[in-house]
């Protein structure tokens, strides 16, 4: 069976590597993108199979980058992970389409079932 394409859209460096180094070590393929409008454009060269994005990002956050692929039509399970811990933050990520929301910092087991849940949902 291939081996997964996970993106992962944060904008802490320190964050995309270990998550990187992360799903590396747990047999999935990762690319790794600094901002959602990065991510955006690579999607010319194909859509991943999971996306994981950071909530809080400048210039377009996790939620915004989830309603611009709704709107021109690309589906990707999204996770969406943050350190805000708001009482809302679940409802909104879930209404907009998020197949799970988890927050940092992440627990190993938690984001890898995550991740196969979403990509089997597929």
């Amino acid at each position: 069976m291939p081996t997964a394409r996970v993106a992962i859209v944060d904008d802490e460096a320190s964050v995309r590597r270990a998550l990187a180094r992360l799903l590396g070590a747990s047999s999935f393929s990762s690319r790794t993108y600094a901002s959602a409008r990065e991510f955006l454009n690579s999607l010319v060269c194909g859509v991943p199979e999971c996306l994981i994005v950071d909530l809080q990002m400048p210039e377009m956050t996790g939620l915004e980058l989830q309603h611009e692929l709704l709107r021109v039509g690309v589906k990707i399970p999204t996770i969406v992970i943050t350190a805000h811990n708001g009482e809302s933050f679940r409802e909104r990520c879930r209404a907009a389409g998020a197949a799970a929301c988890l927050l940092k910092p992440l627990d190993e087991v938690t984001l890898i079932a995550a991740i196969n849940t979403a990509i089997e949902r597929r």
